[in-house]
């Protein structure tokens, strides 16, 4: 509602063909004035009427937008504080090397066979969190330097930290949730499905073996064997003159 209302303002304020009737309803809608509605709808000097009403909504929209972004840096630093709390709670310890255990605990047992992209997130996702810290300390360095510190100069660091720790989760949620393709390997392993081709069975009707005791009297060779030795073996005819 707020926004709507302050783009009402600004639209107000930039048209060229704006009224004073159209200006004194913006100015009752924030201060609820009707005497001092109607006051400025009769006062006879139109000229002055408008200036006034220029300067005092362009006051009032400087504030309300000033009021929006105070609230807008006070939510950032919200999430930043649940930021650093995830991130950097390492910076107190006495450990330097407490970051990069920390770090290492997300890498894959598999990272190395990953694809080389998927493998370049969780690097990139160190450089990143390198670069929320130096962030984070050019933040802190800055309020202390300041008592009050200006919500327009906290806003781009905040928003910086924000924006590095979302691309960071991006990259976890690719890096974690890649599956790797089957191996080809266990492919070539597993024994051949019947839709594949497969060497020719061997049937009775076909194989060269014979089986024992079996003649093989399709063989044209062993055929030629055994008749010329039926006829070798065969006694020959008596004549007739043996018979004597």
């Amino acid at each position: 509602m707020n926004n709507q209302f302050n783009l009402k303002l600004q639209s107000w304020l930039n048209d060229d063909n704006r009224t004073i009737e159209e200006g004194c309803l913006l100015l009752l809608q924030m201060e609820n004035n009707q005497i001092h509605y109607q006051n400025l709808l009769r006062h006879p000097n139109k000229v002055a009427v408008m200036k006034f009403l220029l300067s005092e909504l362009q006051k009032r929209l400087k504030v309300r937008l000033a009021n929006i972004t105070h609230q807008q840096v006070a939510e950032m630093e919200e999430q930043v504080k649940d930021i650093v709390k995830k991130n950097f709670a390492y910076l107190d310890a006495a450990s330097s090397t407490t970051s990069d255990e920390e770090f290492r605990k997300g890498k894959r047992a598999d990272h190395d066979q990953l694809p080389e992209d998927i493998q370049a997130l969780y690097v990139e996702n160190l450089d990143l969190l390198h670069r929320m810290r130096e962030v984070h300390l050019k933040l802190r360095s800055l309020s202390l330097q300041q008592v009050s510190c200006p919500d327009s100069e906290r806003y781009p660091f905040l928003q910086e930290l924000i924006t590095l720790d979302k691309k960071r989760h991006h990259n976890w949620d690719l890096y974690d949730h890649f599956i790797l393709p089957a191996a080809t390997s266990a492919a070539s392993l597993s024994p051949a499905s019947p839709s594949s081709p497969a060497a020719p069975s061997s049937s009775p009707s076909t194989s060269p073996v014979e089986a024992p005791g079996v003649s093989t009297a399709a063989n044209p060779a062993s055929a030629s064997s055994s008749s010329s030795t039926k006829t070798t073996t065969k006694s020959p005819k008596k004549s007739p003159s043996s018979k004597k």
